[in-house]
């Protein structure tokens, strides 16, 4: 076992994922005006629901497949499948997820790249990161062509051993079980620690970001460019008209009465 290989898959893996809990942390607390996905659906809508979708619904089923197939002790599955079966599983259900998840990102790269808007608005980072999710899904798709080389699931057995062997805190049997490995599968697995380790500073915080304040939040209007505010019509109830007292007599004064007589008398 070299020296090499002790550091890229027994060491590297927990540098990786310490960097990318800190990196998030720090982001968090320091920056979180940031931690946003930046979403530029707004600027450009062209083919952006056909895309994401085929990406993340394709991304996601190959991450829980890593998971679940990397994880699980053979002691487990063996009770519903074997090694063989398990790699065939692997093989067929990775490649049409892959192929999903590869069309959806191709297209993602493209509008990012060469609508002008979206291009305008981009970060180097936004750009940098899809094209390092696109060669680890590259190299994903290919290693299954490798794999199709020995059927018998022996390599697939080395890469759990590996996996497993980083999460019980065993780097020194992770790196040997990794000795033996292709060249194809040990760079897979190094650019995808080395996701990890730009997971914090780019737009991939999002994964881990769940809304959980906007379920409470207020409600907020959101009104189109150019589109009239609609008003509603509410109806008004008929006033009455104010009831008028009928005028008031006033009696005249006394001294008023005596003008009257006095004046009589003269004519």
């Amino acid at each position: 076992m070299s020296n090499w290989n002790l550091l890229f898959f027994g060491v590297y893996p927990y540098v990786a994922v310490a960097i990318c809990i800190i990196g998030s942390w720090a982001r968090f607390d320091l920056s979180q005006y940031s931690w946003k996905a930046g979403s530029s659906q707004m600027l450009s809508s062209k083919n952006m629901r056909v895309a994401s979708n085929l990406f993340h619904v394709g991304i996601l089923f190959v991450l829980a497949g890593h998971v679940v197939g990397l994880l699980t002790p053979a002691s487990v599955y063996h009770h519903v499948i074997s090694t063989e079966h398990k790699q065939l599983l692997a093989m067929v259900s990775g490649g049409i997820f892959g192929t999903l998840c590869l069309i959806g990102l191709v297209m993602l790269i493209q509008r990012r790249l060469f609508e002008p808007r979206v291009r305008a608005s981009s970060s180097t980072s936004d750009i940098m990161i899809l094209l390092v999710l696109l060669a680890q899904l590259v190299m994903g798709l290919l290693s299954i062509f490798a794999s199709a080389q020995h059927m018998d699931g022996s390599v697939m057995v080395l890469l759990a051993n590996w996996a497993q062997s980083v999460v019980t805190f065993q780097p020194i049997e992770a790196a040997q079980a990794m000795a033996s490995v292709g060249v194809l599968f040990k760079l897979h697995i190094v650019l995808g620690l080395s996701l990890f380790v730009l997971f914090p500073f780019t737009r991939l915080v999002h994964i881990i970001s769940a809304p959980v304040w906007y379920l409470g939040r207020r409600y907020q209007i959101v009104r189109q460019k150019g589109a009239r505010p609609v008003v509603a019509r509410v109806p008004v109830p008929p006033v009455a008209a104010p009831v008028r007292a009928a005028p008031s007599v006033i009696p005249a004064p006394a001294y008023a009465f005596k003008a009257a007589k006095v004046t009589d008398s003269v004519n």
